[in-house]
């Protein structure tokens, strides 16, 4: 099977090749703005609005007289800038017919213009691109040193593009990549059921408990403090920029732990696992409880889920979503009794009816992987045999639609 993927790896610059990354990635953005400008000004004067396209070519124009400084960069830099913008507009014009056809709810999200201040940005580079095992050579950059050797692939993929950004005073490389990865073959590995939660990031039916790092919540008196740092500067002072790239390298770990826990579980289980089936967490919903949002917020339920979506692909198993309405928290996973009411307070499930007890969040886990070894003809919570549809929509909002199947394969 031929996909494509990504792999993100940090440079080690010095400081001539972190002057040259600032001058791309301030073309990149400097031609991001210019070409929403010129969209705006021609959909205000009625006219026809300019696409990537027609926005390279005047820019072109622009560089031989006015704009002579974007000489010194690459022009992939801007070109590439020009067409994330009209992907930016795709985007936007997809998310209004959504809202109006009641399928979204909040900001539709219209293009805004860059600023330096929230980072230096990125640039997309493509041609020839070259990999090495301690360094990566770019167009108009020259061979730039990796800070980890041999993570790169360097024989039997394509290179369609390398994306270059800072973050946090770091820059980093991302390699856009087509390979081909064995095709899935039928596995004997058992399925599993994955409920979420906030104060473990999620218990496997098997009884594995993945725990939490937390890493918001213990990095939060920290982050306070080089918050009221930046605050007691004065601004445009050069106190305050460092205190400034202070604090955004204290984001930066937090949002590395999460990210490194996360891959850590869902790379786990799509190898280990050959049907896995997961909850359509309603996480929007889910945030307007104010006692619990950060928590929420600091799993990231909807990053699990879009890890899991893609390498279940690649590792050969299968990704099955439970209907949102699914009572896989209230339901017995032993007698399938649905108890009517369960505060979250109530950390161990106990059934009425056959006085099974189990952990609240194991008992929902084990309802989960029953739905795994279902076949096409899979059983809602009602006990009627109903088939699901491969490419129906989630569910945007509680409470608009009824899904008719307790699980459907992603």
């Amino acid at each position: 099977m031929r996909i494509q993927r990504a792999f993100k790896t940090e440079l080690e610059l010095n400081n001539v090749q972190r002057t040259k990354c600032a001058q791309h990635a301030g073309a990149a953005r400097y031609a991001y703005n210019w070409g929403l400008a010129r969209k705006l000004e021609a959909h205000r004067a009625g006219g026809k609005t300019p696409t990537a396209i027609d926005l390279h070519k005047e820019l072109n124009r622009l560089k031989q007289n006015d704009l002579a400084w974007m000489y010194e960069s690459s022009k992939c830099a801007p070109q590439e800038a020009l067409r994330n913008l009209d992907r930016a507009f795709d985007h936007f014009f997809r998310r209004v017919q959504l809202k109006k056809q009641g399928k979204l709810k909040g900001q539709v999200g219209f293009p805004q213009f860059k600023s330096k201040k929230r980072g230096l940005g990125s640039f997309r580079l493509t041609g020839t691109i070259r990999v090495f095992e301690k360094h990566i050579q770019l167009p108009r950059l020259g061979k730039l040193k990796l800070k980890e050797r041999g993570y790169l692939p360097m024989r039997e993929v394509k290179v369609l593009s390398a994306t270059v950004s800072e973050q946090a005073g770091r820059w980093f490389v991302s390699l856009q990549v087509e390979m081909d990865i064995p095709d899935a073959m039928a596995s004997d590995k058992p399925g599993a059921g994955v409920d979420l939660g906030v104060k473990t990031l999620a218990t496997v039916s098997d009884g594995t408990v993945i725990p939490n790092p937390q890493a918001l919540q213990r990095n939060l008196r920290k982050g306070k403090q080089l918050q009221r740092a930046v605050s007691r500067k004065v601004n445009g002072s050069a106190n305050r920029r460092k205190a400034v790239k202070r604090l955004a390298r204290a984001h930066q770990r937090v949002a590395n732990i999460r990210r490194n826990a996360l891959h850590q579980a869902t790379t786990t289980l799509a190898k280990t696992k050959s049907v896995i089936v997961a909850e359509d967490l309603h996480v929007r919903g889910m945030l307007k409880n104010h006692k619990l949002a950060r928590a929420i917020s600091d799993v990231g339920m909807g990053e699990f889920r879009r890890q899991l979506e893609y390498k279940t692909t690649w590792y050969g198993s299968r990704l099955m979503i439970a209907d949102r309405f699914f009572p896989s928290s209230k339901r017995c996973s032993r007698c399938h009794h649905v108890k009517e009411e369960l505060s979250l307070s109530e950390r161990v499930f106990k059934c009425e009816v056959c006085g099974f007890e189990c952990d609240r969040d194991l008992n929902a886990a084990l309802n989960l992987e029953g739905l795994a070894g279902s076949s096409p003809d899979t059983q809602n919570a009602c006990g009627e045999s109903v088939r699901p549809d491969a490419n129906q929509a989630t569910l945007g909002e509680a409470g608009t639609e009824l899904q008719s199947a307790a699980c459907r394969f992603v």
